[in-house]
């Protein structure tokens, strides 16, 4: 036991406030995807070239990078569950914004507020997740995880079939979503709150004394080192995720010539198999280990990511697919791992990682857009194909034991 499950530790896995959370990762990732999704709308309106298209995505990651880790920690020693309902606040201003940008300087500030809604919203949900495991973080980070990543792949489908037919100010139809999102923050929140009390009410009795922190197993360098080695997993995953997100349908359109909406069709394909794959591998990883599952996400994906830029339009399809799915069933496990690394820190684990990880993973998409102006984009996607093979610096990862529930 750790004084960062309170509530995990007197009751079994809490899968109504588990699915609360998951939805509502669903709703906030959902908007922040419609960011890449519009992309091709707003490169013609804008006569945009594919350095700026980079740099929405830099401000939008960026935003939200800076704030996670400085947001997880405070709220480590200062919990405050219905500050997600503020962060979902700016997001719906951004998505406003983004609705109706008059040029690409307010482009800019809207994609900056759904940035600064996500670094409130990631750091506490990931520890209200964390807090409602039961013990079965695999599980728990894997329906949260779940969540984020269908929202993630709804975008592109939403693009396709509203905002491609109906014009950019159809972005603020989906003010009703950031709306939903609000009012199950509330319920969850409440709920988390309820338990928390019931939880000290039963401990006052027994006259149980708080626990205190796990030790850590490791020393502070190992620590840093294991960490720092995790951050840059995980940037080897977005980096490689943004250069799909991103630029993904460009490539699709150049190289095979297939239309705006069959593209972000596409794109639906490859970001819905990281929901799969984010589920899987968080439910397997709490039965055979963390360091299988980031040995297979690494092994399994790199050869098809060398094959993908040399195939036709079907195993184009295909083996994206195939690579998102592997490449997702590691992220709950790289969570984890990080958050066994430095029990009590969950709100400054789930910032960094979600901040700090997919802020470098932002930086990568503006840098490759630079490159694919000057050498084009499918050559963007033969360099990309190496990208997984960072993954091979797991070999260095220390042991960390292997909590069951």
């Amino acid at each position: 036991m750790n004084a960062s499950q309170p509530i995990a530790s007197t009751r079994r896995a809490d899968l109504p406030v588990l699915f609360a959370l998951s939805a509502t990762h669903l709703l906030n990732d959902m908007i922040q995807s419609l960011i890449p999704a519009i992309y091709p709308i707003i490169k013609t309106a804008y006569a945009l070239d594919f350095g700026q298209i980079g740099l929405i995505t830099l401000t939008f990651q960026i935003t939200a990078s800076l704030l996670q880790p400085v947001v997880g920690a405070y709220t480590d020693k200062n919990p405050m569950p219905y500050s997600m309902v503020v962060g979902m606040g700016c997001t719906l201003t951004g998505l406003i914004g983004l609705a109706y940008a008059g040029s690409y300087a307010l482009l800019l500030i809207s994609a900056a507020c759904v940035g600064l809604g996500s670094s409130i919203f990631h750091p506490e949900a990931t520890r209200m997740a964390r807090n409602a495991s039961g013990g079965q973080q695999g599980l728990a980070q894997g329906i949260f995880q779940v969540g984020g990543q269908s929202g993630g792949a709804l975008g592109p489908l939403l693009a396709a079939f509203i905002i491609v037919p109906r014009g950019q100010t159809s972005v603020a139809w989906f003010s009703a979503a950031a709306l939903l999102a609000m009012i199950l923050m509330v319920w969850t929140a409440r709920r988390y709150a309820e338990l928390s009390k019931a939880a000290a009410a039963a401990a006052k009795p027994a006259k149980v004394a708080a626990p205190a922190p796990a030790a850590p197993t490791h020393s502070k360098a190992q620590i840093a080192f294991a960490i720092t080695i995790l951050v840059i997993l995980l940037f080897s995953k977005n980096a490689y995720s943004q250069s799909f997100s991103s630029y993904y349908t460009f490539y699709l359109i150049g190289k095979f010539g297939i239309s705006v909406q069959g593209s972000q069709l596409m794109l639906f394909l490859f970001l819905a198999a990281a929901a799969v794959g984010a589920l899987a591998g968080g439910i397997i990883g709490d039965r055979i280990g963390r360091n299988r599952i980031l040995w297979f996400s690494i092994l399994g994906a790199l050869p098809f990511s060398l094959i993908l830029p040399f195939a036709d339009l079907f195993w184009t399809g295909v083996l994206t697919v195939v690579i998102n799915l592997i490449m997702a069933s590691s992220f709950a496990a790289i969570l984890i791992y990080a958050m066994e690394l430095m029990p009590g820190r969950i709100g400054l684990i789930g910032g960094l990682f979600y901040g700090l990880s997919f802020g470098l993973g932002g930086l990568a998409a503006a840098l490759l857009g630079e490159v694919a102006d000057w050498i084009g984009i499918e050559a963007v996607y033969r360099l990309c194909a190496f990208l997984p093979a960072i993954g091979l610096l797991a070999w260095f990862l220390p042991k960390v034991e292997h909590r069951r529930g």
